[in-house]
This record gives C-alpha cells, structure tokens and sequence, in this order.
C-alpha cells in the first residue's frame, strides 16, 4: 500500500496527509470544496499535490487507501465508488493511532463530549502528566505526531469518525450518553447511530476501562445487545456504585481500578447538573491514569469551558446573555433550559436534524417567556410551541435577535441561545453563530433611563 488520497483538506485532513507524506506514502488531497490558503501554502510547502472544488475520480480512485474527512458522507458518489471497488477508506484518527505509542483515553457521546474530554485532559496536565489533547477538538492528532508522541492521548470522537476506526483501540473509553442525533446521516434510525457510538469499544480488552452513565436509556437499551469486551465502569448522578463514580450531597465519589478520591462539590468551577455528569466522567478517566485526589481538586477549580458552551457573554441592564451555540441538539438544549431558574428568552433554530421537540415542552412551559425562531425554515420550531409560548417571533439576523432579546429582557432575565439544531443554514458552523451572537451581545447599549 503506497498511494494514499486523502479527502477534505480541514484540519484532519491535511493532518493525515502532512503525517502520510512523512511516512514515506504518495499522498493526493482532494477537496470539493475551496481550501484555505494557509493549508495550501503549508501542502505546496511539503510538495504534496492537492486539487479544490471537484474530486477526480481517476486521482481519487487510484488510491491504496482514502482518509476521508468525518464529515464527509459515505453516501457521497465518490465514496461510494471508492467503497464498491474495494478501496479500504478510514478516519484521520485511524490513520494516526498507527503512529501513535501513548495510551488512548477516547471520549464520545451525544452531549458532553467535549466539556469531558478537556477538563480530562486539564486534569491530567495539570497533573504533570505528559498528555496531548485531539480528535474532534483542537488540532489533528495525525498533525501533532509530526513534531513528537506523549505518553496519554485525550480524543474527542465524533460518530462520524468513530465509524472510520478499524485498529483504534483505547485504554480508557467514555460514553457520556446517547440521545437522538445527526439521525439524517444514520437513516433516521437511532439503532445505527447507537451502533455508531458502541463501535468505540470493539477493539477494546478485558484490560481496559469503559465508562457509561447509569441514567442513560439508550445507553442501557445498547448494552442489552452489544459485547463490550472492557471492563464496564458506572457513572450515576443518582446512586453510589461499586466501580466509577457517583454523586452524593456535597462530594463526587470516584473509585476504579483500585484508586480512589473524593472531591468536594464546591471545588467544581462549572455548573449545572450537566457539569457534575461531566466532571464524574473526565476525573474518574483522570484518576485510572494515576491523578491524585489533591491534583484533582486543584485541577478541578482551575478548569475554564471552551467557549459556546454556556458561556455568559454579558448582562445589560439586569439581562445576562448566555452563549450555548453548542447546543446543536434538543439534548443538550434540554440541558441549557434546566440549568436556569430566571425567566427565559430563547433564542433557537436553524437545520433541523429530525428533532423532537415535545420533549422540551415541560421546560419551555416552566421557563421561557419569549422564544425567537432564528433560522430560514423556523415553521415546525414555531409549530411545536405555538400553544406554550405566547410570544413567538422570527428573524434571520442575529443582531435583530439580540436587539429583540434586550427589549423584552427585564432584570433578573435570561437571553439563551441554545439553538438545538445544526448552524449551517445562516452561518458557517456553530462556532462562526456562537461568535456573532457574541459580537451582537457586546455591541448593545444601555436602555437610557426615563
């Protein structure tokens, strides 16, 4: 096998090929879209041949192997050749496991992901633990193992890239939880996303760990089926268990492979019943790598989210502002709208990925005063709460959004944006809306005062 082609020129992509060409392979980059002129320069720099706007199929169907960008669709015509003709097609974070002799702490999940995956990896550096940080947060793994290895690998893995694993195998693996996404990519099907995210564990042994969340459904319902080959740790906000972690009144309570630690609540610097799941999750992988109860502690109240995660931008006139652009599912918005006791003003919508939305009802109906619809089709997010909120309006410009936000804001209320739905059909990515409402957000002024 010589001749690799790598497909999407992103960050993962142009990772695997930098690693690739290191490796001694052939390596071709091809991008149906336009790719950026930094990563152009960084490819013309290592002489590795690329093309942008169009996939050759002769290039393309040349290969040995294609990496291919998680985001881009097997159903895509070119993949789909590429698999007929029985051309092997992996992820970026396959490719570079290959490379890699660190253990693998690997974390996925519908919600929570990534907020566990950094404060994980924040507990272990802090630790003084030689650690890197990858997958689908920060920068390409295959990227990193260009300048040196660490002895722990912390990896965010999407399903998308967790269905290209064929080799990966972690020593720790995490899943936080399964609620109802990306179904358009899975068939609208929840069996073959759940199948998806259980594909984590397959190559796992008896001598590795796998944390799951007792409370979690669908998490309970795949377990029924599938064989995890790891040993099976518990993570429960409700009852103590005997390996994992659990919550009690005032402490987090961790114990697995034979340590253990107790970690006061007070020492958590993120909030929210979702948090707590979180820091369960991310200290009990800490403590199995060698964290102590102190370390942890300490790493605990140093600890600051990654941005469009609840973040509060600003308060104006009493109003605070709360960033949760990341909320691109009903889930994870579920989890906004609880996490607040002040009246609410939403802000929601977008790409609609076959979300349920009655199951926000109970909160929309305890919470929200005011819901505005910000997207290009907002008719069933209207539909779906016509009867429970009596003020609902529409718009496609944030800043009218915002600027709505603060008239019918009053003291002591909250502007959420929490979308649940995907971005792309106003902005470039959930990171591109979380920036603009940040920037509409910072650019209010006072209401004068009569």
């Amino acid at each position: 096998m010589n001749r690799i082609v790598v497909l999407g020129a992103g960050e993962s992509g142009v990772g695997a090929a930098m690693l690739a060409k290191q490796n001694g392979y052939v390596v071709f980059v091809s991008d149906a879209g336009q790719i950026s002129p930094a990563r152009k320069e960084e490819m013309e720099r290592l002489e590795i041949p690329y093309e942008e706007g169009k996939h050759s199929e002769v290039k393309v169907l040349s290969a040995d192997l294609i990496i291919k960008s998680p985001g881009i669709s097997p159903k895509t015509e070119i993949v789909a050749r590429a698999l007929i003709i029985g051309i092997p097609i992996i992820d970026e974070l396959e490719f570079a496991f290959g490379y890699s002799k660190g253990k693998v702490i690997a974390i996925t999940g519908t919600n929570g992901k990534t907020t566990t995956t950094l404060l994980t990896y924040h507990l272990m550096k802090e630790a003084g633990l030689d650690v890197g940080l990858a997958g689908n947060v920060g920068k390409s793994w295959a990227g990193q193992l260009l300048e040196g290895d660490h002895d722990y690998w912390v990896i965010e893995c999407s399903s998308f890239q967790i269905d290209g694993f064929q080799t990966f195998k972690p020593s720790i693996a995490i899943l936080t939880n399964i609620t109802p996404d990306h179904l358009d990519r899975y068939d609208y099907q929840i069996d073959k996303y759940m199948d998806s995210k259980f594909g984590i564990f397959k190559n796992m042994t008896s001598a590795d760990q796998a944390i799951f969340f007792a409370e979690d459904y669908l998490t309970l319902e795949g377990l029924k089926t599938k064989t995890i080959p790891a040993t099976q740790n518990w993570i429960s906000l409700e009852q103590a268990q005997q390996s994992g972690g659990y919550l009690t009144r005032l402490t987090l309570e961790m114990k697995i492979a034979g340590k253990s630690a107790q970690i006061p609540m007070d020492s958590l610097s993120i909030k929210g019943k979702h948090n707590v799941l979180n820091a369960l999750c991310a200290g009990t992988a800490a403590l199995c790598a060698g964290v102590t109860e102190s370390q942890m502690i300490a790493g605990y109240q140093t600890f600051k989210n990654a941005p469009h995660r609840m973040e509060e931008v600003r308060e104006v006139d009493g109003v605070k502002f709360i960033n949760d652009s990341k909320g691109t599912n009903v889930e994870a918005t579920a989890y906004a709208l609880a996490s607040y006791e002040n009246p609410l003003i939403w802000i929601a919508g977008g790409v609609d990925k076959g979300n349920e939305y009655s199951v926000l009802k109970p909160l929309v109906n305890e919470k929200v005063k005011s819901l505005i619809c910000l997207g290009k089709d907002n008719d069933k997010l209207k539909t779906a709460f016509a009867g429970d909120i009596a003020d609902i309006r529409e718009t496609q410009d944030i800043r009218e959004a915002v600027s709505w936000g603060q008239e019918l804001g009053k003291p002591g209320d909250i502007v959420l944006l929490s979308p649940a739905c995907a971005s792309f059909d106003l902005f470039k990515n959930y990171e591109d809306r979380g920036n603009q409402f940040r920037a509409a957000v910072e650019n209010l002024k006072p209401k004068a005062i009569s």
